[in-house]
């Protein structure tokens, strides 16, 4: 949203596949909302997702008014913060994501989003400032995960395993590589009790929250492998 050459307003809406789609950075600076100009963009980003499923991660205070949208309500995200450092596990099966084959990291990544995103994430493991991660069990990857510098500290998204202590392994390789002092962010979907517990045991603390929503049928994702949202801008 754009007056004069002034922009005051964003939202982004990427397309998925053929069927998905998914609506962050929705914000308008305060002194042009109640105005109008938001629903405008708003109304940009549903259209250019028209006939899809569409998914989005919203603030509480919005969640009804997202429901005037068509928008259904699937369970709460909670953003986490706790500090990096510490030991990595001794754990000879952790890799480097760069390291194998493209396909078998796209190919784990396939049941954790309603749609191929294999060329986002091909981008998202090799982003500038990241630590990407893998976990082996018998030579096949059984996890991964990838830490992003943020403007302030770090933020590990996503989070996948096949068990709660292999999500462990993961957690505590990435986070080691930040600093001591540095704060460090972990998005969790609070439906997941193992997501829950990782974070509270390594003193992480509450400091915000989404309400994951669909206008559409909710995904079949296997939410019990997931301990670290990708996004909540980009799903």
């Amino acid at each position: 949203g754009v007056l004069g050459d002034q922009p005051f307003a964003t939202v982004s809406a990427i397309r998925y596949g053929h069927t998905f789609g998914f609506i962050g950075f929705f914000i308008v600076q305060p002194p042009y909302r109640r105005k109008g100009y938001g629903t405008q963009i708003w109304n940009a980003a549903l259209r250019h997702l028209e006939g899809r499923n569409i998914g989005l991660d919203g603030v509480p205070a919005q969640q009804e008014n997202y429901g005037k949208s068509g928008f259904a309500f699937a369970h709460r995200n909670v953003r986490y913060e706790g500090t990096g450092g510490g030991e990595p596990p001794r754990d000879a099966e952790t890799v480097e994501l760069s390291g194998l084959p493209f396909e078998a990291v796209a190919s784990y990544d396939r049941p954790f989003f309603p749609e191929d995103r294999s060329s986002f994430i091909k981008s998202w493991i090799t982003q500038p400032d990241c630590t990407a991660l893998g976990v082996l069990r018998d030579g096949t990857l059984a996890g991964y995960g990838v830490m992003r510098a943020c403007r302030s500290g770090y933020k590990i998204g996503p989070l996948f395993a096949d068990s709660p202590e292999l999500a462990e392994t993961l957690f505590l390789a990435l986070k080691s590589s930040a600093g001591t002092n540095e704060p460090v962010y972990l998005d969790i979907p609070e439906a997941n009790p193992a997501a829950v517990s990782l974070a509270t045991r390594h003193n992480m603390h509450v400091v915000f929250e989404t309400a994951r929503m669909y206008k559409g049928e909710r995904p079949d994702t296997p939410l019990h492998r997931v301990l670290g949202v990708t996004s909540f801008e980009v799903g």
